[in-house]
């Protein structure tokens, strides 16, 4: 399959566990290194082969805003939030400026390093429009970097995902990395809704994969796991998996 060329970020959140340093800074704009993860999301996508870049802003939105207009690499679109329409909610706004075709979704306060290739390229290599209405980007839940939850999915051989049992540790979390194809949102509620309101009904019908990702993955979700996600990209070796 050729390279999608389409892609959303989600940047509208509050990033309420990263207070202070969200009162004033959106998540997204947050710096690794020097670098702001919404950068960095971006350039991953455009290494992909994407073209047009959907960002959906609320909270410090003109912040974003005044950032991404300064790139001039590829398309950069934006849609407004008022009020926030949570992750759902989000990009059943924006479809109409995805198209008709697949197209990546980001968090905007994702960070991940490439395994052993570009891992958006392994994860269209897994995408088969023909079955899936979504493929997610899993991680290892106990070796994720600042995460400390009980994770989200089993995957069984086929890809197929389910929910973490109640109570207990499930083996990969979701890492905010997504590919989903627009019939996903037929039928979709009205205003603000989770995203999981349409995985559950994939799972239903058997239309909601996963891919588990061979490279890290941080969750930068508190100033703790910031500075954890800092210290781990300044050792020496680390550059080389910054592909």
């Amino acid at each position: 399959m050729t390279a999608l060329k389409s892609a959303m970020i989600l940047a509208a959140g509050f990033g309420v566990r990263l207070r202070p340093i969200t009162n004033t800074t959106p998540k997204p704009m947050v710096r690794v290194l020097g670098r702001t993860l919404i950068d960095r999301t971006i350039d991953r996508l455009k290494d992909g082969g994407v073209e047009s870049v959907v960002v959906n802003t609320h909270h410090l939105g003109k912040v974003v805003h005044a950032h991404l207009e300064k790139r001039d690499d590829l398309e950069i679109l934006f849609s407004e939030e008022d009020p926030i329409l949570e992750t759902g909610g989000g990009i059943a706004h924006a479809l109409h400026m995805l198209g008709d075709e697949p197209f990546y979704v980001c968090n905007g306060d994702t960070l991940w390093l490439n395994g052993s290739q570009n891992t958006l390229t392994r994860m269209l290599k897994h995408w088969d429009a023909e079955k899936m209405d979504a493929l997610l980007m899993l991680h290892s839940t106990v070796d994720a970097y600042g995460y400390n939850g009980l994770g989200d999915f089993c995957i069984d051989q086929l890809g197929l995902l389910s929910r973490r049992p109640e109570s207990e540790v499930s083996p990969y979390l979701f890492t905010g990395v997504q590919i989903l194809h627009p019939r996903l949102f037929k039928g979709a509620p009205e205003g603000a809704f989770s995203l999981n309101v349409l995985y559950d009904k994939a799972m239903e019908n058997d239309c909601l994969y996963g891919m588990v990702h061979d490279g890290e993955w941080f969750h930068v979700g508190t100033p703790d796991a910031l500075e954890e996600a800092e210290s781990y990209m300044r050792l020496p070796y680390s550059g080389i998996k910054h592909r």
